[in-house]
């Protein structure tokens, strides 16, 4: 497979997007235009695009290759995952609306007060870069793979490259853009994922049906699992599936600023609950993607590296045919970008609403702001990126991913006290509870074999980290005999 021919397409990708930029935007937009699209988006064109910024590179080639070790058992977290979609929808939705907010976290100041606003703020910014830079350095490491060490180009020019291509397509429409590009991506990657499924399917002789039979057949399908010290036990998947999309929808800025872009809240639960669907047909397809990966590998005889994640690159950079080569870079890179892109324009939008006190600058000053906010935040991204590299550790990288997970417990214990107690707390004790949480949830679940009869903890340590945040509130708070509902008040 030429690594110029793979560059050509991947430059005609990116052509497309630098189009859809131009066309979805003008010169001169507002802020309001680039945080939330003028409030305008249709919903089912949201809907479609969260797919691919709900999932990522790391999903497009982790989700196949878990299906060996863990079967189907992914599904009963993505069952949790719709039941929190629904709360999404019905909780946390019309409190955004009913407070016409452009960042999120502005409620926790007028819940709580200044200090408990800027730490939810700041947790959010923590997790989103290195959660975004990360995604993007293991990609950017296959890409660097496949393309451009045979061109001899440095990883450090191509993450260069990557970012400012990023830069470019964003800056100027920002989520009125991502919207769009988002909606051609998620569509890129679908069919890239359906081609693949579809050429495996020819290769073993099968037809749809016997397609479907073959994998429902196989060792590769089981879905539920009841042993209590599995860990695939579905309560413990199920539960973990329901607070993970709370706080990685609900409470992120970045899923929840395409939701605040359509025009009323009776159109974002539209898109919530269209979402929700879709999500469980689009897993199923990874799933049933991995089985036929793992049944074509045993068909062949072809060792399979160990680690699930190689599984994929492995087989479509090696064993499949050039065409179906260029369907992996293209499907990887596209549901990658996906989730890139609207995060780097969260990003700009919480610094610039929850630090740079916008509501209250002109808006020339704004778009200035704007402006250079979001070339700081490429430019963060690609040294976090580098550095990454540099340490190339990969126990490093499994770190920042449960550091990612951590840093949502404090947003989970903020939102869940706020929402359902009326009590007021100590603002400026808040940031010591939420910095407390992690550390001790850290502990526990370090020493969590040991002190629970072998018990060890996988996901549910965000539940945990969100219950301890949950209590050191209360302990800070005290009783209000006479409440004014902040969603009333701010309406």
């Amino acid at each position: 497979m030429s690594s110029t021919l793979i560059l050509g397409i991947i430059t005609a990708y990116f052509c497309i997007l630098i189009l859809i930029s131009f066309l979805t935007s003008k010169k001169g937009e507002s802020t309001e235009s680039f945080f939330l699209a003028n409030r305008a988006s249709p919903w089912y064109v949201v809907a479609f695009g969260m797919i691919g910024t709900s999932l990522s590179g790391v999903t497009f080639i982790s989700v196949p290759g878990m299906v060996e070790k863990a079967q189907f058992s992914y599904l009963q977290l993505i069952l949790g995952n719709m039941l929190g979609y629904f709360v999404v929808a019905l909780v946390l939705m019309p409190l955004y609306y009913r407070l016409n907010l452009v960042s999120i976290y502005t409620y926790l100041e007028q819940r709580f007060g200044y200090w408990s606003y800027k730490t939810g703020a700041g947790f959010f910014l923590l997790s989103r870069t290195l959660g975004a830079a990360l995604r993007l350095y293991l990609v950017t490491g296959v890409l660097q793979l496949a393309v451009f060490d045979g061109l001899g180009v440095p990883f450090e020019v191509t993450v260069i490259i990557t970012i400012g291509l990023i830069w470019v397509y964003t800056f100027r429409g920002g989520m009125k853009t991502i919207i769009w590009t988002d909606t051609f991506q998620t569509l890129a990657m679908l069919l890239c994922v359906g081609i693949s499924i579809i050429t495996i399917s020819q290769d073993l002789n099968l037809s749809f049906n016997g397609m479907v039979d073959t994998i429902s057949e196989s060792k590769y399908s089981q879905l539920f699992f009841w042993d209590v010290k599995d860990p695939r036990y579905f309560f413990k998947q199920f539960l973990s599936g329901f607070f993970i999309s709370i706080v990685m929808v609900g409470l992120d800025q970045d899923m929840m600023q395409k939701n605040l872009s359509c025009k009323n809240l009776k159109e974002a639960q539209k898109n919530m609950f269209s979402f929700t669907v879709i999500i469980l047909f689009v897993n199923i397809l990874f799933l049933s993607l991995g089985a036929l990966l793992y049944l074509f590998a045993q068909s062949k005889g072809i060792d399979l590296p160990a680690k699930g994640d190689n599984v994929f690159p492995f087989l479509a950079l090696n064993y499949f045919s050039p065409f179906m080569g260029i369907v992996f870079i293209l499907g990887i890179t596209a549901i990658t970008y996906a989730s890139a892109d609207s995060a780097l324009t969260a990003l700009t939008t919480s610094f610039c609403v929850d630090f740079l006190d916008f509501k209250n600058k002109p808006e020339a000053q704004r778009v200035r702001l704007k402006n250079w906010t979001h070339l700081a935040f490429s430019v963060i991204m690609a040294v976090v990126i580098v550095i990454f590299k540099i340490v190339n550790d990969e126990s490093v990288v499994q770190a920042v991913f449960k550091v990612a997970g951590y840093t949502y417990g404090p947003l989970l214990g903020l939102y869940s006290f706020g929402v359902f107690t009326n009590r007021p707390v100590r603002d400026n004790l808040v940031p010591l509870v939420c910095v407390l949480a992690p550390i001790l949830t850290y502990i526990i679940s370090l020493n969590s074999a040991d002190w629970f009869w072998g018990y060890e903890f996988g996901f549910e340590v965000l539940i945990l980290n969100g219950f301890l945040t949950f209590m050191g509130l209360f302990s800070i708070s005290r009783k209000r005999t006479e409440f004014v509902d902040v969603t009333e008040s701010y309406a």
